[in-house]
């Protein structure tokens, strides 16, 4: 495949059995063959966009020092701050040129999640930044229940599955700042290639060169969303518990050509991670004679954390 597919929510959502069934057979056949799509008909209107990016352009643009401020020490930078350079992808030694800041899951206070997550840090200068991230997160985690569930079903399951392993699950929203190259790179990339670690990712800001996605022949070839459309792909987890049927596919964002190196890049992805307890075994369904059990057991707590340990965002 050397082209990412699009598909349309709309049609999932449209009360026509065809329709429905139109969209489960598209994005199934995508997440086989290469782990992306391009998705319409999602629940992030353009106003809400604009403001987002507005918000996150206005925080990446304070002082160094103010940023600071909220990087907070022992979470693996979970939620809040984390400066230039300070994540590195997994089996590379340079550090990524990217800053970036994460919004976590919103709790109600009785939540048995309470204790388990950390809160979501407020920016003081920003009075609207946490206001729109809040609204961006709840619209692409409702975006992303609905793209589970087509999953669902295309993997012979109850439509709803994945609800309750997604309802207050560890999903992490993250605004990127790719700032200006101001010197030779010396093999360091924007994001160095990859896979995620979730169950799906839902990315805003493909629309400009940049992300690129291996197909199964080892070629590297351009994702690039139109402006009404999320990338959207398999993440680690969803591979794991699919024993490899729903692909995990490796991508990176590479530096722009040298006389772009003066702009500065900006993507959202939102990694929609389960509750800690969900088991990420491999589906019965999914193992058969030709195809052997591809992975240990293991639940995605777990999982979550080893990966964080490899991005040297968890210290050992």
């Amino acid at each position: 495949m050397d082209k990412i597919p699009s598909v349309d929510l709309r049609d999932f959502l449209s009360g026509n059995p065809e329709r429905k069934q139109k969209f489960v057979n598209e994005i199934g056949k995508a997440y086989e063959e290469i782990g992306f799509v391009a998705l319409k008909g999602h629940f992030l209107d353009d106003k809400l966009v604009s403001e987002l990016y507005g918000e996150v352009k206005n925080f990446f643009e304070l002082p160094t020092e103010t940023k600071q401020k909220y990087e907070i020490p022992g979470i693996g930078g979970q939620r809040g701050y984390v400066g230039f350079g300070k994540e590195t992808a997994k089996g590379f030694k340079k550090g990524d040129l990217k800053e970036f800041w994460h919004f976590g899951q919103y709790l109600s206070d009785d939540s048995k999640y309470k204790t388990e997550y950390p809160d979501n840090v407020i920016v003081e200068e920003l009075p609207k930044f946490n206001e729109v991230g809040k609204e961006a997160y709840q619209m692409l985690e409702k975006t992303g229940q609905y793209v589970l569930r087509a999953l669902a079903l295309h993997l012979g399951l109850d439509e709803f599955y994945f609800d309750d392993k997604i309802a207050e699950g560890n999903s992490i929203l993250r605004p990127i700042h790719y700032p200006p190259i101001t010197e030779e790179p010396d093999d360091a990339v924007r994001a160095a290639a990859h896979g995620d670690i979730n169950l799906i990712t839902l990315l805003m800001g493909a629309q400009g060169k940049g992300l690129q996605v291996q197909n199964h022949n080892g070629e590297w070839i351009d994702a690039i969303a139109e402006a009404d459309e999320l990338m959207i792909n398999v993440g680690d987890m969803l591979s794991r518990h699919t024993n490899n049927k729903l692909k995990s596919t490796i991508h990176r964002v590479v530096n722009p050509p040298r006389e772009l190196w003066g702009t500065s890049r900006y993507s959202i992805p939102f990694f929609m991670h389960p509750i800690s307890a969900m088991s990420l075994n491999a589906l019965e369904n999914c193992v058969d004679e030709n195809n052997p059990k591809l992975y240990e057991d293991t639940t995605a707590g777990e999982f979550l954390y080893e990966r964080l340990v490899e991005l040297g965002l968890i210290k050992k």
